[in-house]
């Protein structure tokens, strides 16, 4: 099932799955797995770039290498921005805490008030991923294993995906386009999963 607002769709996964962090079990895999970095804007690629020298302290040595070798971003196989990775693993800007869980530099950065919030909205919004066409954007679930503890823990707190995300959907939509999401739940609540 898919929603629509304004040039909007959204799958009802969204409204419909639970979901909500679980850094203690996962340690940050995202960061760390798959085969690509983070979905970039070409506006986000400038902002991380003119911003640099205020993230680079919190970097590690190797994100600092590949960073200052190659950018801060390079081109995926679609021809999208994405994050730089350190030896085809974690993202260049993946940082690490005395638990060895994988948080954000940039993220860092803007918690001790170095820059503005300008973590990727990529990241912000994971699991939902955002694809933009033509004439309309897509939301969509990204169901990915190595976040089967953050499923089982939005089971037990019964969080939404799109209620756990609530910040990042402001940041990147808006107040009103939140508001139409509460809405929306509201009137496909009873309508059972797939």
């Amino acid at each position: 099932m898919l929603v629509e607002i304004e040039d909007k769709i959204i799958s009802a996964d969204i409204f419909k799955k639970k979901f909500v962090c679980d850094l203690l079990r996962c340690k940050g895999a995202c960061c760390v797995e798959g085969d690509a970095g983070a979905p970039l804007s070409k506006e986000e690629v400038e902002t991380i770039a003119s911003n640099y020298s205020k993230i680079k302290p919190y970097l590690t040595p190797e994100g600092i290498q590949v960073i200052e070798q190659n950018g801060v971003s390079s081109l995926d196989k679609e021809g999208e921005h994405v994050t730089q990775l350190v030896n085809n693993g974690a993202c260049a800007f993946v940082i690490y805490n005395e638990q060895q869980h994988a948080l954000c530099a940039i993220e860092k950065a803007h918690i001790e008030g170095k820059i503005d919030n300008i973590k990727p909205i990529s990241c912000s919004l994971y699991p939902i991923r955002v694809k933009k066409f033509h004439d309309f954007t897509a939301l969509q679930y990204d169901q990915w294993s190595i976040c089967q503890s953050a499923c089982s823990h939005g089971e037990l707190l019964g969080i939404p995906i799109y209620k756990f995300l609530k910040k990042p959907l402001i940041r990147a939509f808006g107040q009103e386009f939140y508001q139409e999401l509460e809405l929306i739940e509201k009137e496909i609540e009873h309508i059972p999963e797939e």
